[in-house]
């Protein structure tokens, strides 16, 4: 049901380019304020204009630099909220999931789940070879790191969820009046996504795998769970436990972890692991506590048109 909610005869597709093309201005339009302190800072510093993103990453005080990088996720996510309601005159909720409300407990499930892979997961890396990790722990600029952290990333990764796993994903629906479709595109949209973060510069194509095999364990949870809140809750403890966790100096954000992580990044195990290993076992587990069923049909089947009260 959660496809088939944005499934009507009035959401054409032009319709979802005509929507894309807003929610991407809206998030330009919450670069201004970035874009203006790096002006002032350039003028006031007397220095040259920054030619690369990385050297814009490091201009400012990495909680800043969070903070002026993430006001465009809120007005990206403004945007989607405007499409939503006057392009395709639907609510947030029918992009949300199919059930009468956002379960908020499965968010929070999703969430500590991930939360603990995670820290174990690290944990496990940590002990093998220490050396490779220093303690990066100072107690004022983490703390304001939580606080940041805790309400924009949140923000910043529910706008991604929004964008593929809600409005694409029921825009490809509406195209192709299928769920594998879907399924694919969103992903494969949204790995490419990452190809400009340095850590493909650093690794290689191969991280593309992750990336991709990410959007496509997302995709996942969302059709079988019929909503995205699990992808919700996966997503920010992914975003906001990595960067309270461990930090690096190749890494899209550097921020004011415990850790910080000194060895040089190398694509191996540790990309192909987490997308045939990890992530198959948290299917598992979501599917045994969800009760979920008839994966072939929920995964690849057709969909057609109902009506959305």
């Amino acid at each position: 049901m959660f496809l088939e909610q944005g499934i009507k005869p009035e959401n054409k597709f032009w319709k979802y380019l005509l929507g894309s093309v807003f929610i991407i201005a809206a998030s330009f339009v919450g670069q201004i304020p970035i874009t203006v302190a790096v002006f002032y800072k350039t003028a006031v510093e007397k220095k040259a204009m920054p030619t690369t993103n990385d050297d814009i990453m490091r201009m400012f005080e990495s909680n800043i630099t969070l903070f002026l990088v993430m006001i465009s996720f809120v007005f990206a996510f403004a945007g989607i909220y405007f499409v939503v309601k006057f392009i395709h005159h639907q609510t947030l909720l029918s992009v949300t999931t199919s059930r009468p409300k956002i379960d908020w407990k499965r968010i929070s499930f999703s969430f500590l789940l991930w939360t603990f892979f995670s820290i174990l997961s690290f944990l496990f890396v940590y002990l093998k070879s220490p050396e490779h990790f220093e303690l990066n722990f100072k107690l004022t600029p983490f703390l304001i790191l939580v606080v940041l952290g805790t309400i924009l990333i949140p923000i910043q990764t529910s706008t991604e969820e929004y964008v593929f796993r809600g409005y694409l994903m029921q825009g490809f629906a509406n195209l192709a009046r299928n769920r594998w479709f879907p399924l694919i595109m969103t992903s494969v949209i949204f790995g490419s996504m990452h190809w400009a973060n340095p850590e493909v510069v650093k690794m290689g194509n191969i991280i593309m795998i992750y990336y991709i095999g990410t959007g496509l364990f997302l995709g996942v949870i969302t059709l079988m769970d019929e909503g995205m809140e699990l992808a919700l809750g996966f997503h920010a403890a992914n975003n906001l436990i990595g960067a309270l966790l461990v930090t690096s100096d190749w890494s899209v954000f550097q921020t004011h972890s415990i850790f910080k992580d000194l060895s040089e990044p190398s694509a191996g195990i540790d990309v192909i692991l987490p997308v045939v290993v990890i992530y198959p076992i948290l299917l598992f587990i979501f599917s045994k506590k969800y009760g979920w069923t008839n994966w072939k049909e929920r995964l690849t089947g057709d969909i057609k048109e109902v009506e959305v009260k």
